[in-house]
């Protein structure tokens, strides 16, 4: 008897709708960039916390491990092609931010799926971003209370992408996105053939 894929093709499909829609946020948010971090580069890590949208939807919605880190790389391939000196940036942030999703996942055997699990890899991951990005981008120099705003809203924008991607997920659950479809049986004679 054949085993069931992992990653069957619908499930792949549904992970590359969500990259795509993902993925064009995630060029907009490496189009503003560099202003915001010329400018108030304290809501740097708002604009790095969209970044978490593709994982969280796509474990939302089908709940299977590796949708996380499949969805992230697909929304970071279509994020390159609106930036494509930032490439590797965006397949280094999505295998980063897929990693820690499918790892939080992972812990509890990809069983909890309760919100609480999705806000704990939103936070790890504002606080590794925000750690990183404040010796990376020189964010010392800025007066204290800009690099202590920085720091709240990076952990903080983590957390209220999460939320904003656990309400899309949700969404299109309830939509019917993640129900399973039956076969149609012409469908099946003709994939016989």
């Amino acid at each position: 008897m054949a085993r069931t894929p992992l990653l069957s093709t619908r499930v792949l499909l549904v992970c590359a709708a969500i990259g795509v829609a993902t993925g064009i946020l995630g060029g907009i948010a490496g189009w503003i960039t560099l202003p915001v971090l010329a400018g108030p580069a304290f809501l740097y890590g708002l604009v790095l916390g969209s970044h978490v949208l593709p994982g969280i939807i796509a474990q939302e919605v089908l709940r299977r491990p590796l949708v996380a880190l499949v969805t992230h790389v697909i929304a970071a391939l279509i994020s390159s092609a609106f930036n494509p000196a930032w490439s590797l940036r965006f397949i280094g942030t999505a295998l980063l931010f897929g990693a820690i999703q499918e790892g939080i996942a992972a812990l509890t055997r990809y069983r909890a799926w309760g919100a609480w699990r999705f806000f704990l890899s939103a936070g790890v991951i504002g606080i590794l971003v925000a750690v990183v990005v404040f010796f990376a981008a020189h964010l010392g120099a800025l007066p204290l209370w800009a690099q202590i705003a920085y720091l709240v809203v990076s952990v903080l924008g983590s957390v209220g992408w999460t939320a904003v991607g656990l309400a899309i997920g949700s969404a299109l659950s309830r939509a019917g996105l993640a129900r399973r479809w039956p076969r149609a049986p012409l469908l099946l004679s003709l994939y016989h053939i």
